[in-house]
């Protein structure tokens, strides 16, 4: 190889390692709003019992403070597509941030409980929107190779949000001796709780203003010359005339003569393009399996086989940091085992535990706060329920977000994506505001009902879920066309 040859190779290797960066830089930023969604789900935790006491509410009106933000995320999401395909990605991102700040702060200010409750669904309002403009914008400028790893960042994030939240929390708490308890500025702690917020609201708000806007976006807005221009910062060392072959070929698969809309989602099979379906069914499943509940009963299980009750907090943060830490499986395997392949997996861990704690809890004695597991069963109970917290962590969790991200083709990627968030977030509050019945019926119950969806989600990955690895965006267009 001549002096020149590798002087070359190695400028077209520094500048592709450059644009990984880039890319790598920019996808995290995006991938904050799941930040912001794992700190609101626990936050509000640790300040429920304050508030409740507070404002003096039944059992039913303080669980439906805690869930309202479900509600508002739902809408969110289902209005985010729309004002994305409008006004850009984005600007979307700077909305949900200010959405989830006001939100906040309007939840610390709360004097009665409407306020409050009307305050949750305001940061559930900027929740939703994150959930879809953060997967949508990854996938639409991530590299095809890299595209997996990086839209498991949303996953990411929600976890590193709720280990945050568990964290700050118990400082402020400790810190004034309890969360009813006043501390700085004469503030009860549960309401600097809610403060807390702000910080990843703004810092999300302020950095979406410093990347790049999505070049299928600017497209879309007939702004192909800063396409090309962002193109060349994510992909790297392309030639122009690679740059405006793949331009031409964004273009081709958004051709269309009106305004994209809700109207594009229409098809054949009850209303809806079978791929839509496929996304629905997809974020209903992921919440189905009750990951957003199957630990609303992990101190009596704890407590069960001889844990203190003081020591829920420490098996909380526990669970939160293996959530973070097998959630970097699935970064490392989603684009070289695929999607579909970590799915199936996924079912049948969870499947297999699900069964396991079922029957376990069958072998209880007691009823309420005071369950018993005789003998072994209690050490069973906690193998299987870290089984299923890793079964899900490494796949599901992560995996259906790099789905909803790539799945759809590109013109209407972000009404898809809305649709399909909005619905897994109303079988959030489904499933969240369901679950105090089952358990009243019997843990064991709760858990072969969720064990039984999972076998179902296995069937329905086998039959339904398309292989998306290592495949261009534009590509989807053809195998949603085939389907």
């Amino acid at each position: 190889m001549s002096q020149q040859d590798a002087s070359g190779s190695a400028r077209d290797s520094e500048e592709q390692q450059h644009a990984t960066t880039k890319v790598v830089l920019i996808s995290i930023v995006a991938a904050i709003g799941g930040f912001l969604f794992g700190f609101d789900t626990s936050v509000v935790n640790g300040a429920v019992d304050a508030v409740t006491e507070k404002f003096a509410l039944s059992g039913w009106l303080s669980g439906f403070a805690v869930s309202c933000a479900l509600l508002g995320a739902a809408v969110g999401a289902w209005f985010a597509g729309r004002i994305a395909d409008r006004f850009g990605r984005k600007s979307v991102m700077v909305i949900g941030g200010v959405l989830f700040a006001v939100g906040a702060v309007g939840s610390a200010f709360a004097f009665a409980v409407w306020d409050l409750i009307l305050w949750r669904v305001v940061g559930g309002l900027g929740v939703g929107v994150a959930s879809v403009i953060a997967p949508t914008y990854i996938a639409e400028v991530a590299p095809a190779y890299l595209r997996g790893r990086l839209g498991s960042l949303q996953q990411l994030a929600i976890t590193v949000g709720i280990f945050a939240a568990l964290l700050s929390d118990a400082f402020i708490a400790n810190t004034a001796g309890d969360a009813s308890q006043t501390t700085w500025l004469g503030w009860e702690a549960w309401r600097w709780m809610f403060v807390v917020g702000v910080i990843p609201s703004a810092v999300w708000a302020f950095l979406a203003l410093q990347v790049p806007e999505s070049p299928r976006y600017l497209i879309a807005q007939g702004e192909t010359q800063k396409a090309t221009e962002v193109l060349r910062e994510v992909l790297g060392n392309r030639s122009l005339e690679a740059l405006q072959r793949k331009v031409a070929e964004i273009k081709n698969s958004m051709k269309r003569e009106d305004d994209p809309s809700l109207r594009d989602l229409r098809g054949p099979r009850f209303g809806l393009l079978p791929i839509v379906w496929v996304g629905i069914l997809l974020s209903v499943f992921q919440q189905a399996v009750g990951i957003n509940v199957i630990f609303y009963y992990s101190t009596t299980l704890w407590k069960a086989v001889g844990f203190e009750e003081s020591q829920a907090l420490t098996t909380s943060v526990i669970t939160s940091v293996t959530n973070v830490v097998v959630t970097f499986i699935a970064i490392a395997t989603v684009d070289k085992i695929g999607r579909k392949p970590l799915l199936t997996i996924g079912s049948a861990g969870m499947f297999v535990s699900l069964a396991v704690m079922a029957v376990t809890f069958s072998q209880s004695v007691g009823s309420g706060d005071d369950v018993s597991l005789p003998g072994h069963w209690g050490i069973v109970g906690i193998v299987a329920a870290n089984v299923y917290v890793i079964s899900f962590g490494a796949t599901w969790g992560p995996v259906v977000w790099v789905l909803l991200g790539e799945m759809f083709p590109n013109k209407i990627r972000a009404a898809g994506l809305a649709v399909a968030a909005a619905a897994q977030w109303l079988a959030n509050f489904a499933v969240s505001t369901s679950f105090p019945s089952l358990a009243k019926l019997g843990l064991q119950y709760a858990y072969g009902l969720y064990a039984v969806i999972a076998l179902l989600s296995f069937v329905f990955v086998r039959r339904a879920v398309q292989e998306t690895k290592g495949r261009e965006l534009e590509d989807m267009d053809e195998a949603a066309a085939a389907r």
